[in-house]
């Protein structure tokens, strides 16, 4: 039998993340799990509200799962991700990064560009660039397979809208994804 009571799914820079997590309200169990892999696994715990703290990702981002009381004995579960709440996190998140998916030759990419640091990754993988100054703004190449990408970077013109990324491969623009 499982007690499986939660489940996330935490879109990071490497790629999406699925977090469930285990409460046994009888004997106090709690187990989290990421991608599959037991991380914590604690039984017979005498108090049934708590936290329990892990890390997600290749990037060993910070997750916290609270467990609070709501009424009598049902229970709340709250995902924070870097001390934020997943919501929070995530509207965050699409202010600091963007990401485009693809298929090349059949194959299913998902690229992120973490506009803070211009680190760019490719389905879990931290990619090798090359970035240089043009005209109108900057670009940073990279490959996928034996594709050429370059993503972008130019300026708006209005200070709300900021820089605008673009991510071009070959001579195809790629559309941002939503997460």
């Amino acid at each position: 039998m499982t007690d499986l009571v939660a489940v996330w799914e935490v879109a990071l820079s490497d790629g999406v993340h699925k977090i469930e997590f285990e409460h046994g309200t009888t004997s106090g169990k709690r187990v989290v799990y990421v991608d599959g892999k037991e991380e914590i696994r604690k039984e017979w715990m005498f108090k049934l509200v708590g936290k329990e703290t892990f890390t997600v990702g290749a990037t060993k981002t910070k997750a916290t799962i609270n467990i609070d009381a709501v009424s009598g004995f049902a229970y709340e579960y709250t995902l924070e991700i870097n001390g934020k709440s997943l919501k929070k996190y995530m509207e965050n998140r699409s202010k600091t990064t963007n990401t485009w998916i693809m298929t090349l030759g059949g194959t299913d990419y998902r690229v992120v560009l973490e506009k803070d640091t211009m680190d760019v990754w490719c389905n879990g993988q931290k990619m090798e660039t090359a970035g240089e100054f043009v005209e109108d703004g900057t670009e940073t190449h990279f490959s996928v397979g034996d594709y050429s990408c370059c993503i972008k970077a130019v300026s708006s013109g209005k200070r709300k809208e900021g820089i605008i990324h673009t991510l071009i491969v070959g001579d195809r623009e790629i559309p941002e994804a939503v997460e």
